[in-house]
């Protein structure tokens, strides 16, 4: 069973926003579930039937990961219905009708397709980044759909923009906002003894943090040399807690 998510009470609002307007502005926070709902609910809603859904995504682990989640809810591998494509990688097939890319995978796309043939919709994600590269492919998306394709679609989804700017530049196209789950934070600092390294730090934040919670510990670290470091000294404690 596919956990529910918050975004999944706004989706309705949506697809039928989006069949009244060719664009639309969806403000959700981080954790709503927009990068993963938002995608099949237009799939379901026959919004693929003329082109591919295309998400773009401004990191490729992010395209790759997104993809593979949209699939596993859908009880599917990826490059099946759901696809990614990045720099000298895809994962795509003839069956592919949501596609999530990178926007240099785009801006591409457009220089060799000007009119974007073979896509319905283009899914902004995370666009609060405002990246160079973003910018850039929605105005050429927006030029592509005022001047040839105006049956092109368009959707831009932040976690923390105000959406109202955004959706006047559209064309005062309607905006959806979505609830977010809010969680207690309790905030605590751990002494670092001279010459204690990060690893041994978090090793034993994570010890005292398990022992007051029956809940997961969830640790945020500055590089991939430390993620390995704190993996290795943490497996004894793993196994003392399943």
């Amino acid at each position: 069973m596919t956990l529910s998510l918050p975004v999944d009470d706004v989706l309705s609002d949506l697809t039928s926003a989006l069949q009244r307007s060719n664009s639309v502005v969806l403000k959700a926070p981080a954790g709503a579930g927009k990068t993963t709902r938002v995608p099949p609910a237009l799939l379901d809603r026959g919004f693929a039937e003329s082109g591919q859904i295309v998400m773009l995504e401004p990191r490729r682990i992010a395209a790759r990961t997104s993809a593979a989640r949209i699939a596993c809810e859908r009880g599917e591998r990826t490059g099946q219905t759901v696809g990614y494509r990045i720099r000298f990688e895809d994962c795509v097939s003839r069956e592919t009708k949501i596609l999530v890319v990178t926007e240099g995978v785009l801006l591409r796309r457009i220089q060799d397709d000007p009119f974007l043939e073979g896509i319905s919709v283009v899914v902004f994600d995370e666009f609060h980044e405002r990246r160079l590269d973003s910018d850039l492919a929605l105005a050429m998306v927006r030029r592509i759909q005022l001047t040839v394709r105006p049956d092109l679609r368009i959707v831009v989804m932040s976690a923390t923009m105000e959406p109202g700017p955004i959706a006047d530049w559209l064309g005062g196209c309607p905006i959806v906002e979505s609830l977010g789950r809010l969680f207690p934070v309790k905030i605590e600092y751990l002494r670092r003894v001279d010459r204690q390294s990060i690893s041994e730090l978090v090793t034993s934040g994570v010890e005292t943090a398990l022992a007051r919670t029956d809940g997961d510990v969830l640790v945020f670290l500055p590089g991939v040399g430390e993620i390995l470091r704190c993996r290795t000294d943490l497996e004894a404690t793993a196994r003392r807690h399943d």
